[in-house]
């Protein structure tokens, strides 16, 4: 899937997204939703983004596409720094998103051609009526929706077709580049095949790059290049799939690896679950130190005092722990 490329198609340094929550009568505390997250993606890869609900993973590609305006950070885009508005237009017609609900991001008003023309009208990437209903059509059938759903409306489609009408929309302005962000979460187990079998048709055919978030591994391990694993607003891990699924070196990724069902009973059970303790500290009181510290069986002083650093141990493979050497 990935092409070799010395310059990363997109590449996130030290990103940062704090929001202001009120605690009292005119009193705000920062909530880290996103904390000094680096990571690149080449051109025609994959990263999968896995984690806990609530670390922060959706609002890592918000702020990349900058939904979120970035607190802290810098956001590069095939070498080119995404600073000003000018960048920001250019940057949003190469890269899109799909959306996690199919029912609460279509508008009910618009018909199917409508919701799928809208960035072609914003951009204004058509210069007659006739190029514009071509393109329409073309997008319909990249996605496996017929000519005559154009004029329908999107409560009269199931939750699949409706997940169709949002990946069309975000292919009108021929992106290189998608953030898809829980795409299937909310769709049937055999609608949710066919979604990720078009997403890696959709690659193939016309050469995007994903960044998939999603907290479903078995998901993640089957379209993913790369798999990056996030705790409470940081990263922890970031590796090939098939690395980080034999070998994985956080006690977080090894936890969350341990709970992925195996079709074969006499494997899973010889594997061993490890169940963690505790709940996820809330990111408005988060642990000093290593953020997974309140629930990993190896922590000790080093991992109240100070964050380990996300580093690179073997080719390809970072982790933020500090006894990552002795653990494994």
């Amino acid at each position: 899937m990935a092409e070799t490329n010395n310059t990363p198609l997109v590449d996130i340094r030290h990103l940062k997204e704090y929001f202001n929550i009120t605690v009292g009568p005119f009193q705000t505390k920062p909530l880290k939703a996103v904390d000094d997250v680096s990571f690149t993606i080449n051109r025609g890869e994959t990263l999968g983004l896995v984690g806990e609900s609530g670390c922060g993973k959706t609002t890592v590609g918000r702020t990349i596409l900058q939904l979120y305006k970035p607190t802290g950070g810098e956001i590069y885009y095939d070498g080119k720094r995404v600073q000003t508005k000018a960048d920001l237009k250019e940057f949003r017609k190469k890269a899109t998103m799909v959306f996690q609900d199919p029912y609460s991001s279509l508008n009910p008003r618009m018909t199917v051609s409508d919701i799928i023309a809208e960035p072609l009208d914003v951009h204004k990437l058509y210069k007659t009526k006739e190029e514009r209903r071509e393109r329409i059509l073309e997008l319909m059938n990249y996605v496996g929706l017929n000519s005559e759903h154009a004029s329908r409306y999107a409560h009269e489609f199931s939750g699949g077709q409706r997940q169709r009408i949002g990946i069309a929309r975000a292919l009108a302005v021929n992106p290189e580049f998608i953030v898809c962000d829980e795409p299937v979460s909310a769709l049937d187990v055999s609608i949710q095949a066919q979604v990720i079998n078009m997403f890696d048709e959709l690659q193939d055919k016309l050469g995007l790059t994903y960044l998939f978030i999603a907290h479903d591994l078995l998901v993640v391990r089957h379209i993913s290049d790369r798999i990056a694993v996030m705790y409470l607003g940081k990263m922890v891990e970031l590796a090939d799939a098939k690395e980080i699924y034999d070998h994985p070196l956080h006690p977080y990724s090894q936890s969350l690896i341990s709970a992925v069902p195996v079709p074969d009973p006499n494997i899973a059970r010889a594997n061993k679950r490890i169940v963690l303790k505790g709940d996820i500290p809330s990111p408005l009181k988060a642990p000093s130190g290593c953020p997974f510290r309140t629930r990993c069986q190896y922590a000790c002083d080093k991992c109240v005092e100070s964050m380990p650093e996300f580093k690179e141990v073997s080719a390809g493979h970072f982790v933020a722990c500090h006894r990552t050497a002795e653990i494994n």
